[in-house]
């Protein structure tokens, strides 16, 4: 097989995640929520989410880091930490928005344009780094690296301010849980 055949695979097996995730989370915007898991405690997943994003930021930070030092395989393994803690974030927020109902910002003057434009930019860009970090991964796990680095100088900073933006934004709207 050759690598083209073998990038095609990939790119659609990366845009049907991509599909899947961000049309999951879509559904759950959209979606009616239901009373019937009223009596779950899962008040806790929100500090989760924020614990986790907190920790792909500092995989990534550390990933970076790594690669400047020309150290590979710290640079992989911090990787797959920051995809790690990224999936127990997508589990958790998939059950946290499943299950409960929304949580609406309080904060009034200056601070509510701030929060939304936060939120926002977090959002969109949550939906854009899906197929972005996929794809970064599997150029550099076939080590096409000249490909792997080109899209990585995108990935990298929107993938940081992705996971930074989601800890913001817990911290930010936390005290209206």
């Amino acid at each position: 097989m050759s690598r083209t055949e073998k990038n095609k695979n990939y790119t659609g097996i990366v845009v049907m995640l991509t599909i899947i995730i961000n049309g999951v989370i879509a559904l759950l915007f959209f979606m009616p929520k239901s009373d019937k898991f009223a009596h779950l405690d899962l008040t806790f997943l929100p500090l989760l989410n924020a614990v986790c994003n907190s920790f792909t930021f500092i995989f990534l930070v550390a990933a970076l880091i790594m690669i400047k030092q020309k150290n590979i395989q710290a640079h992989k393994r911090f990787i797959f930490a920051a995809f790690t803690t990224t999936a127990i974030f997508l589990v958790s927020y998939l059950i946290y928005h499943s299950l409960m109902p929304d949580t609406h910002f309080g904060g009034e003057g200056i601070i509510r344009p701030i929060y939304f434009f936060v939120l926002i930019t977090h959002i969109v860009l949550s939906a854009i780094i899906v197929p972005l970090a996929l794809f970064t991964l599997l150029r550099g796990l076939n080590m096409q690296v000249e490909r792997h680095r080109k899209i990585a100088r995108w990935t990298m900073p929107l993938w940081l301010y992705v996971s930074i933006t989601g800890v913001i934004v817990y911290i930010m709207i936390s005290p209206y849980y």
